[in-house]
């Protein structure tokens, strides 16, 4: 696809963080022996990779606003723009050496997602969109799976860990959403899991608690692979809220039904 100058000077940005963190990853299973030194190791790649992204964007587009999980909110010259920026969603797996994580990218225009990407550096696939314009793996176009039974379908979601809140909530989806599916998964990125929606690779995602940069990218990629995208609050945000519904056409109602009744 060719895409628009914005789209270009994001996949530009994405690939440069991740070299980066491609490197960086390298260097992640010497550190395991010391878990205080390669959570900071980590930290500090992180960081780097959204200095990378901004210096990139900012360039390119200096009035544009910002939202990053590392360096939070500025408002730009442009109040009708904003970059939302995840330099590294799935920092767990990255400290501990699984090769599934990523970067986000998303471009907000009048409170609307206009352009998104994420980019699988550990396996160069970026996974790209631009409103009206379809979704796209590297050079092949994206479509959602056509599967409309629920029994041939595979679900992702977060568990929560570290004491959340919301755990109750998520055991009574499994309970719920299992007996009906061909598995749930979970792997450890947002912007993966929707990614993987728009891909087919999975059938449906829905989860709680998640922040806008977790999000932005991947639900415009769902929405241009022919999905649909959905608040747990049908009636809600999905970036306000942080929550997300994602699935094909043909199983939406019926797994929306299940998940908003648990």
């Amino acid at each position: 696809m060719q895409g628009s100058a914005n789209l270009n000077v994001m996949i530009k940005a994405a690939r440069a963080a991740g070299r980066s963190l491609v490197k960086d990853f390298r260097e992640v299973e010497n550190l395991q022996v010391s878990m205080k030194g390669a959570g900071d190791f980590v930290s500090k790649a992180d960081i780097a990779a959204e200095k990378i992204i901004r210096e990139e964007l900012m360039e390119a587009r200096p009035n544009y606003g910002w939202l990053a999980e590392e360096g939070g909110a500025a408002e730009g010259k442009d109040p009708t723009r904003r970059w939302i920026v995840d330099p590294l969603d799935g920092t767990t797996n990255f400290l501990h050496g699984l090769p599934h994580w990523a970067i986000s990218i998303a471009l907000e225009h009048k409170g609307e997602i206009i352009a998104g990407v994420v980019y699988d550096a550990a396996k160069d696939e970026m996974f790209y969109a631009e409103k009206g314009e379809g979704a796209w793996l590297n050079q092949s176009r994206l479509r959602v799976s056509g599967r409309s039974r629920m029994i041939e379908c595979i679900f992702a979601t977060g568990l929560p860990f570290g004491g959340r809140a919301d755990l109750p909530e998520t055991l009574q989806d499994l309970a719920r959403i299992l007996p009906s599916t061909a598995g749930v998964r979970r792997f450890g990125s947002a912007a993966l899991d929707l990614a993987y929606v728009a891909a087919g690779r999975y059938d449906g995602y829905w989860e709680r608690s998640l922040n806008a940069w977790d999000l932005a990218a991947g639900l415009l990629i769902v929405k241009e692979a022919g999905g649909l995208v959905q608040p747990m609050d049908a009636d809600g945000s999905i970036l306000e809220d942080g929550t997300i519904i994602a699935a094909n056409e043909p199983i939406f109602e019926k797994f929306s039904g299940i998940v908003r009744d648990a």
